[in-house]
């Protein structure tokens, strides 16, 4: 590993634009480990610029901290992930932003219509969901949660 490999943490923030503290809360939760110095200050990765800007990315769409984690763990710590490597965990995650475009474009496209909810307040209702059919099948809205 080179010294150039090896940012500080001020560098860290200033590259992924998170505060110093949201770095030490991702560390807490294993999302990057730093190496400590012979004086016990934290050196990371330059590629953890890219472990923090994926962990930026998954939580806008809507993941959680512990499932940004465990995608992450998927990745060798210590060094650099490989272009392999982030192929594998992008797989699962491409699939998840797939599932939830999908219910963004039925929410989009269903939010004025009749959402199969058994409210039959709509006029549409009446002709799409007659009798509260889609009661049949389950709770909620069924038109664009079924899906």
């Amino acid at each position: 590993m080179h010294k150039n490999d090896l940012i500080t943490i001020g560098e860290l923030a200033s590259r992924t634009g998170l505060s110093v503290s949201a770095i030490r809360f991702y560390e807490a939760r294993g999302l990057v480990e730093p190496i400590r110095t012979r004086g016990n200050q934290r050196r990371f990765l330059r590629s953890d610029i890219r472990r923090l800007s994926f962990a930026m990315i998954a939580q806008k769409c809507g993941l959680t901290i512990d499932e940004i984690a465990a995608e992450l763990a998927k990745l060798p710590m210590g060094r650099t992930p490989t272009l392999t490597d982030w192929q594998r965990i992008s797989r699962t995650f491409v699939q998840d932003i797939e599932r939830r475009i999908a219910l963004l474009e039925r929410t989009r496209d269903k939010l004025c219509e009749c959402i199969g909810c058994g409210c039959l307040s709509l006029e549409r209702c009446g002709l799409v969901n007659r009798e509260d059919s889609a009661s049949l099948e389950g709770p909620g809205p069924r038109y664009v949660l079924s899906r």
